[in-house]
């Protein structure tokens, strides 16, 4: 069989880095040439847990029809956040976990989709359906990717499932869960060697919400003060993101790891679909989003109903 890329989304989190290096292990030790590669630069999360347990960040592509003729998607299925030429190559697979938007192929696929917090706890179902022991390295890594998706098991995202995947894998790793997941979440809290423009493009994904281009992106932080004391300068970098790209919206959110609140800077001529959307008022372009954590569950679809409504 020819050689297979797996990628997950534009702007990489540690799910999409962390999924692609243990599922492209998983083909691999089934028969399958597969390589994981990253389609931008890594956080701080992500990085300590590469470092962590010794493992070494994927290669950046920026298109991939120039090497393969067929790819494996993991951690996304929309379009518009995965690799620009995407359209030139023929999607083999697809694991993930969030909701199926803008994806259509011209071939039959696997498709495995599964209402869980992270793709790391579906494929750690793979790798048991396989037969496939995991390795000390990679457990940990897949462990990262559910403590960094479920905001070490606070998010409303978080099921049982990536609970009890969690455990298996912290064992396989010689972790301690709770322990490690604080100091990972810690490290990537750290933005301060970030400029703006990497800040709002860390981990931003663009969704189509009832013809709407939207555009919302995620930093988690200790204190959200210490992020929006550039404020000025965050709205400059933004306003250019939206004339650039001819976006409706662009949220920025930064959630408080500590308390799970996040403060919300809303920008473009929907800006006022937050205000409708959480009922609150924008003031100087924020609102607090009281207990709001996850952009899967709780800000994707509550923007989509309200721009459908």
């Amino acid at each position: 069989m020819e050689k297979v890329l797996v990628f997950g989304h534009k702007n990489p989190d540690t799910d999409a880095i962390c999924s692609a290096i243990a599922y492209a292990e998983l083909k691999t030790k089934l028969g399958v040439e597969a390589e994981a590669v990253r389609l931008g630069e890594l956080n701080n999360e992500t990085k300590f847990a590469l470092e962590t347990f010794h493992a070494e960040a994927p290669r950046l592509v920026q298109s991939v029809a120039n090497e393969v003729k067929n790819v494996i998607l993991v951690d996304h299925n929309e379009r518009q956040q995965s690799v620009d030429d995407i359209e030139n190559v023929r999607v083999l697979e697809v694991v993930d976990h969030h909701r199926i938007a803008n994806f259509e192929t011209s071939d039959p696929l696997y498709y495995r989709a599964e209402p869980v917090g992270c793709t790391a706890t579906i494929l750690n179902k793979l790798y048991k359906e396989n037969g496939v022991e995991i390795r000390k390295e990679t457990a940990g890594l897949m462990l990262s990717a559910i403590i960094s998706d479920s905001l070490l098991f606070k998010s409303p995202t978080c099921t049982e499932e990536d609970v009890k995947a969690a455990k298996e894998l912290a064992e396989i790793a010689g972790v301690d869960a709770n322990t490690y997941g604080l100091e990972m979440l810690k490290a990537g809290a750290d933005l301060s060697d970030k400029t703006v423009e990497q800040l709002i493009l860390l981990d931003a994904k663009e969704f189509d919400m009832a013809g709407h281009k939207v555009v919302i992106a995620q930093v988690n932080a200790v204190d959200t003060n210490d992020v929006f004391v550039k404020q000025a300068e965050l709205e400059q970098a933004i306003q250019s993101e939206i004339e650039n790209r001819g976006l409706d919206l662009f949220l920025f959110v930064v959630t408080d790891i500590l308390t799970n609140d996040s403060v919300g800077l809303a920008l473009g001529k929907s800006a006022n679909i937050v205000e409708k959307a959480y009922n609150v008022k924008l003031e100087n372009n924020t609102a607090t989003l009281k207990g709001v954590v996850s952009r899967k569950k709780q800000i994707v679809p509550v923007l989509t109903e309200a721009f459908n409504g």
